[in-house]
Order: structure tokens, then sequence, then C-alpha cells
């Protein structure tokens, strides 16, 4: 009888005095997602990470908004991270490694990912306005870094142009997204090992 993978699926709930989210993910999924964090923006783009990473994403936030998005988003994204870090396991036989240049009309994202175990941000990516909309460009950056954070991932994002910042913030997002797609997918010549000569990934 052929080995049947285990499902790649993590559940997060997390309350504190500032909000209370709750996550799930299936790694192995099509993009679906059902969001919704009291931010349009913020919805929009996490929209895009589960569409194109092929990650099902549910996400409820409720958070302290008529303080200001910042733990929100900040809160969002260390449930996400958690959920992904419990849904990859001890990340066995995945592909690790990934990068992608992004292009959406005139703007250019580079994403690069090590599913490692090991968590840090590089981040290089200027905004030339406070906001987009209503919500703070500087929180986009807090995202990542949490998510980083609690996913357990190496993650290097570069902007190499772009005037447009809805479309720089866009393309984050999406370079991400198609950057984790690759390396958290299944390698069949891994033969199901753990990627690393050290035999773990942490």
């Amino acid at each position: 009888m052929a080995d049947v993978m285990p499902s790649r699926t993590g559940q997060v709930s997390r309350k504190t005095n500032e909000t209370d989210v709750s996550v799930s993910v299936n790694i192995d999924g099509t993009g679906l997602s059902k969001i919704a964090t009291g931010i349009g923006f913020f919805d929009h783009m996490l929209d895009q990470l589960a569409r194109h990473s092929l990650i099902d994403m549910e996400i409820s936030t409720e958070g302290d908004l008529h303080v200001d998005d910042h733990h929100t988003v900040e809160d969002t994204g260390i449930a996400i991270g958690q959920a992904i870090a419990k849904a990859l396991g001890d990340r066995r036989g995945i592909a690790r490694y990934a990068s992608i240049d992004l292009a959406m009309d005139e703007t250019m994202t580079r994403a690069a990912v090590d599913v490692s175990g090991r968590p840090f941000l590089v981040w290089n990516v200027p905004f030339s306005s406070p906001k987009i909309g209503t919500f703070d460009t500087e929180l986009v950056r807090e995202f990542f870094q949490a998510l980083a954070q609690n996913a357990g991932i190496t993650l290097h994002v570069q902007n190499i142009y772009g005037a447009n910042n809805h479309h720089v913030a866009e393309t984050c997002f999406k370079s991400v997204a198609r950057a984790l797609r690759t390396a958290t997918e299944i390698d069949p010549r891994q033969a199901g090992r753990v990627p690393s000569t050290k035999g773990t990934l942490a």
C-alpha cells in the first residue's frame, strides 16, 4: 500500500487584551480564502497571499482598531506564522528554498525564502508615502516580521523599483506567496527526508 502523506494543516487561536485572532491553513490547498480583519486593504493583501501561495486560509481577527491597525496586523501575522509552522511539522520532504522576481505593472519585487526553522527577515522595501488610503505602509514590514518569526522562515524581500505604493505592497505579498508555494511543496526527490545535512530544520 502506498504511503499517504499526512494532512499539512494548522489551526491557531490567539487572544490578548488587544486582539482575538483565529487562523486555519492548509498548505496543500488551492488558494481559497475567507478573511475578515476589519481592515479592507489588509484583507485584500491576505487574499493575495492565499491565492498565490495556494495555501487555503481562513482568518478572523477582531482588534482594537479604535487605537490603530498595528495590533491587528501584527497579531494576524503571528497567528498565520504559527499556523504555517504547525502545518509544516518537521518540514520533511519540502523543497525548502525558493526565490522569485515578481512584476506588476511598473513595479518589480524580489522575495527569497528558506523554510529553515530559523526566523530572520531582511527588508528593503521603501515606500514614498506613509499611507495607502488609510493603511500605514510601515505595517507591511510589521506583518512580514511577525510571519517570518512565527513560521520559522528566513525571508528576504527587496523592492527593485516601483512608483505606485499599492503596487509595491501588493508585489511584496504576491512574491512572498509564490516563494512560499515553491519552498513548501513536497519534492519527490527528497524521498521524505528533512532537507538538511543536519537531519533537522531548526
